[in-house]
């Protein structure tokens, strides 16, 4: 029932968490595939089935071993002794030895266990590090697959400010067979629609390259994202904070390191323990007088204890040594604290910034398509110039795609932010 409850607990506050950020599916079945596509990711998680397997072969410490030995030798000169005119005969020639031994430690005063410890550390260390892995690399994938959204939209503004100059020049071409218009006007707007075709093609070189890059992590080369629609709940940094220290994979893999290097600290402890270990032997040989060259069977059984008296010094230093490692671990986590503080208020600063940003923007937009289209008709009236009206429509372009940048830099911000927080949003 216990067991239940702890099950039941872990699995609500896991939707919990993932409740605290909002993505959309595609985000999460790009970031779910790379896990079983990418190859860093398989390299690593064979990492687990390594320390898996080392401590299972530290838990086979435990158990008894059994040896099988043969040997012979030739044995010259006889070693004879003459008792009352008889060549008496103390050891074969060919002496032969068969037996099997065993031994089995009865206690070892803690040294099993405490390697057994170290080895589960290693194994939750590996397990973490692959978590670690499969975070960055949706960290990743989040940020390329917004970008290309970024570009796409990009694009579509720059299409129009193209179809726009388009548009505009056959006007005055025709403008200039009306004689109403001169020759130098049309050849400024192809200038202008060279330079904007160049943007363009720009910003496609980006999306195919970003693309390849989804591909590298996912094997998928197209996605249909069409929003900033990542969001993740704010709150204040200190709050930020304490569940980075939480969920987030470094800070657990920090903890793992003080354990593991405490688990150190235990097993150097042990090494001048005494060990009571029994032992056991039997097989068949020859060599018992009076008849030495007789193969006769025999055994032996025992206890031994054997106790470490004097190694220079080298249990106390090592001890020392590990010691020291604990207290550097311990000191890596106040350092992943400060930066990770840090790190989530600048998130949070990029956060503000945008927003305010994003909203002094729009009113920017709506003065720059409100002059556009007073300068339109300032240009059919024949009041105003033509320059005068690709000017005010690039700077409305240019204006979009300031604020197209402004909301895609506010997506990073909240992305970083889950990523510091340790939100599994990809779940």
């Amino acid at each position: 029932m216990k067991k239940i409850l702890i099950i039941a607990s872990t699995f609500a506050f896991t939707i919990t968490l993932n409740a605290q950020v909002k993505t959309n599916a595609e985000l999460k079945g790009f970031i779910n595939q790379s896990f079983s596509y990418f190859p860093k990711i398989k390299e690593i998680e064979n990492t687990v089935i390594t320390s898996e397997e080392k401590l299972a072969l530290t838990k086979l410490n435990n158990l008894p071993e059994v040896n099988g030995n043969a040997s012979y030798a030739f044995i010259k000169p006889k070693i004879v002794i003459p008792i009352n005119g008889v060549d008496f005969q103390f050891a074969p020639v060919h002496s032969v030895n068969t037996l099997i031994d065993g031994s089995y430690t009865l206690f070892d005063f803690g040294r099993f266990k405490a390697n057994v410890e170290k080895s589960k550390d290693e194994l939750q260390i590996s397990k973490h590090n692959v978590e670690n892995a499969k975070s960055q690399l949706a960290y990743q994938i989040a940020q390329v697959y917004y970008n290309i959204v970024y570009i796409k939209k990009a694009i579509i503004i720059q299409d129009s400010i193209i179809t726009f100059l388009n548009d505009n020049k056959k006007i005055v071409e025709n403008k200039l067979k009306d004689g109403d218009a001169l020759k130098i006007d049309v050849l400024n707007i192809e200038t202008q629609l060279n330079e904007e075709q160049n943007r363009k093609v720009d910003l496609q070189n980006t999306l195919n390259k970003q693309l390849i890059l989804l591909e590298y992590t996912t094997g998928i080369k197209q996605e249909a994202g069409n929003s900033f629609d990542f969001d993740v709940n704010l709150t204040d940094a200190t709050t930020a904070l304490s569940t980075a220290q939480t969920n987030n994979v470094d800070f657990l893999i920090a903890k793992d390191k003080i354990k593991q290097a405490e688990s150190d600290v235990t097993v150097a402890k042990t090494t001048d323990k005494p060990i009571v270990a029994i032992k056991a032997a039997t097989g068949v040989k020859n060599g018992y007088v009076p008849n030495v060259s007789e193969m006769r069977f025999n055994y032996n059984a025992g206890i031994g204890l054997s106790i470490p008296i004097y190694n220079g010094g080298k249990t106390k230093q090592q001890v020392k040594l590990a010691e020291n490692i604990v207290k550097q671990n311990q000191l890596a986590v106040e350092t992943l604290n400060s930066n990770y503080k840090k790190d989530i208020q600048q998130a949070m600063e990029d956060v503000s910034s945008n927003l305010e940003r994003i909203k002094y923007t729009k009113s920017q937009i709506e003065d720059a398509k409100y002059a556009q289209r007073l300068a339109a008709t300032r240009f059919q009236n024949g009041v105003s110039t033509n320059t005068e009206l690709t000017n005010t429509a690039t700077a409305t372009a240019r204006i979009q795609l300031t604020e197209l940048r402004y909301q895609f830099q506010l997506c990073l911000a909240k992305i970083e932010l889950a990523r510091l927080m340790g939100y599994n949003y990809w779940q």
